[in-house]
């Protein structure tokens, strides 16, 4: 099982996440009701933190055609996409970048899960998230244990590290965020300890 720590802020918080072998860093780009957020100057700063064998994801909401140019020229290596775009738009939006795509579906009910069918053929990755955007709501993870091996599979919504071995059956990729933090800042040893657990897992 792999892991992406989201919401990262500071070249500090990147630097400890690549040192520690962490595969996914996300970085919240055009949120701005997230405390997450952060703006284009930061995200060029630190984005050049050199990432050795980490991605990193450009999370985006609703992007527009302008956001996604400015996006693009990052040193990113995933764009994260949430909002109404239908799998021709997802393939476009790929192609012209040159960016992996993770196709965010927002989960509240079970057949929320069948929306993947849309985008399997152009997303890289599906993350399958809370409905909560910036707020860390849970939901039925079991739901996606129907989803075949062959798609690649994230989940997101109030992961923390006592479901780690649970998890583990049933996704390829935990995303999280807000169990990391310590009075919304991302801690170090939280990252560490979640980091650990995920290391002994896949002994």
């Amino acid at each position: 099982m792999q892991v992406k720590i989201c919401g990262l802020t500071t070249s500090d918080q990147v630097k400890f996440c690549v040192e520690n072998n962490t595969d996914f860093c996300g970085f919240i780009l055009n949120y701005e009701k997230s405390h997450r957020f952060i703006n284009f100057e930061t995200a060029k700063k630190i984005t050049s933190v050199e990432k050795k064998k980490t991605f990193y994801v450009g999370v985006l909401v609703n992007p527009s055609l302008e956001e996604l140019k400015t996006f693009s020229s990052l040193n990113l290596d995933y764009f994260q996409i949430y909002g109404n775009f239908n799998k021709y738009e997802i393939k476009k939006i790929k192609d012209k970048y040159k960016k992996k795509i993770i196709l965010a579906l927002q989960i509240k009910e079970e057949r929320d899960i069948l929306k993947y069918k849309e985008y399997q053929d152009v997303a890289d990755i599906i993350l399958f998230d809370s409905s909560g955007l910036n707020k860390s709501l849970s939901w039925n993870y079991d739901w996606i244990r129907e989803v075949p091996k062959n798609i690649t599979k994230m989940i997101g919504g109030n992961i923390n590290i006592d479901l780690l071995d649970n998890l583990k059956k049933i996704t390829d990729i935990v995303d999280v965020s807000g169990a990391l933090e310590t009075n919304k800042v991302k801690d170090n040893n939280k990252i560490k300890n979640l980091l650990d657990k995920i290391e002994q897992i896949n002994d």
